[in-house]
């Protein structure tokens, strides 16, 4: 089992005929049981043509109704990418995944209103994508890193989402699903979400979380841990303590009147139970001691 996406799931890419669309659809396709989940692209200049043996169409509905696709995934420029969501939404997709870095905050502020009441979860914008290893990749990690098993991990930054797969892989521990929410601070789902998720999957027997400065998602997720989480955690927070106002990494990384340090985040994690490491290169071996 895994969550959120899993080998039947149907996708759809917004973007498809763009260099970066068609660069990480062709990983996608070619990773385990793409070639039957990638089902249609979007491009509303190009309908009625093909990539890779995938056709396009006009607009997202159009797609949903003729595959029965259920995801889609988002590479559209910047200025256009906010409307896309919007589009997804609109067709009544479960799920959104928008890879798409940059998107002006004022955008994604009115699309977030926009998706209040309706279904549709969105994973990013500004973020890796998810895998479940062996299945089915949607987004831009390299497959090649993740091995099927049951350790979840979510994470905030993309570079550490790998790094956590990859020392998992290490120790012999595969993942059930890796999630990488992204870092802007106008976004979908945030940690307690997916805890949430992995906290109800059988096959998930304990959870990496990767969290950044800036913000308090992390802290909140601390909290929800405490009470609720039946499986250990283990946590890392990247970046360093900035002056005030300072910008570290994603956008979303802001620490504001010196709340949303680093030392604050893994204090409070501690004090909630979840085992904490100040290395990333121990995350890896962190999680198989607490199993």
């Amino acid at each position: 089992m895994s969550i959120l996406i899993n080998k039947d799931t149907k996708v759809i890419t917004q973007g498809i005929t763009g260099k970066t669309g068609q660069f990480h659809t062709k990983m996608c396709i070619e990773y385990a049981n793409g070639k039957n989940c990638f089902v249609a692209g979007v491009n509303p200049k190009k309908a009625g043509e093909s990539f890779e043996g995938v056709p396009i169409y006009g607009t997202v509905a159009e797609a949903k109704a003729e595959t029965g696709a259920t995801v889609s995934v988002i590479y559209v420029p910047p200025p256009f990418a906010a409307a896309a969501i919007d589009e997804a939404v609109d067709a009544g997709v479960d799920l959104v995944i928008c890879i798409t870095e940059g998107i002006p905050v004022r955008d994604m502020i009115r699309t977030k209103q926009r998706m209040e009441g309706k279904k549709t979860l969105l994973l990013g914008p500004n973020c890796p994508g998810l895998i479940t290893p062996d299945e089915i990749k949607i987004g831009i990690m390299p497959g090649h890193i993740h091995k099927k098993g049951r350790i979840g991990v979510v994470s905030r930054s993309g570079t550490l989402t790998y790094e956590a797969a990859g020392q998992l892989a290490e120790f012999g521990l595969g993942q059930s699903t890796v999630v990488g929410i992204g870092g802007d601070p106008v976004s979908g789902l945030k940690h307690v979400d997916v805890l949430r998720m992995f906290n109800d999957d059988p096959d998930t027997d304990a959870v990496i979380m990767v969290g950044e400065i800036g913000g308090d998602a992390e802290e909140t997720c601390a909290r929800w841990i405490k009470d609720n989480m039946k499986k250990p955690v283990v946590g890392f927070i990247a970046g360093v303590t900035a002056p005030p106002g300072k910008r570290m990494g994603h956008a979303g990384a802001i620490i504001s009147g010196g709340k949303g340090t680093a030392q604050e985040k893994l204090a409070v994690m501690e004090a909630c139970g979840i085992k904490v490491t100040k290395n990333p290169s121990e995350m890896g071996r962190l999680l198989k001691s607490v199993l």
